[in-house]
């Protein structure tokens, strides 16, 4: 199946295993979040039960140097694309309130990011993610 929009998520390549993990998970929920639209239909088991939505599409997840995460932060910003973020200062915070006062501390332009997601149309997404390469 062709989907119009694309999802993407690149993170810092030097973090330790735990961290990507970390921020991976937190990104997703920020996508998911922003686009119920693309959520799918709830899971039901064999025995009926209910689980969760997902995500009605892959999301692609890249290792990413500094550099290449600023290029993408800049591209997602000028195309309009959804954004969901994730700062290394967040890493020594305990709830949500507290990780949303450590990015407005940032940079506006610089942050010190370790993690973005992305989501739009399949061309911008490419573009933003250019040097970015499939995290192994």
């Amino acid at each position: 199946m062709v989907f119009d929009t694309k999802v993407a998520i690149l993170v810092l390549d030097d973090l330790a295993v735990w961290q990507k993990l970390n921020v991976t998970a937190f990104l997703a929920t920020g996508i998911a979040g922003g686009a119920p639209e693309a959520m799918g239909e709830p899971y039901e088991d064999a025995a009926g039960r209910q689980h969760a939505r997902l995500l009605g599409q892959p999301m692609l997840i890249f290792a990413a140097g500094a550099g290449t995460l600023q290029r993408a932060w800049r591209q997602g910003i000028e195309r309009g694309l959804s954004r969901a973020v994730y700062v290394r200062a967040m890493f020594s915070t305990g709830h949500d309130a507290a990780n949303r006062a450590a990015f407005l501390l940032e940079p506006a332009e610089a942050p010190d990011l370790v993690g973005l997601a992305l989501r739009g149309p399949r061309k911008d997404l490419d573009k933003a993610t250019k040097g970015a390469s499939l995290h192994p």
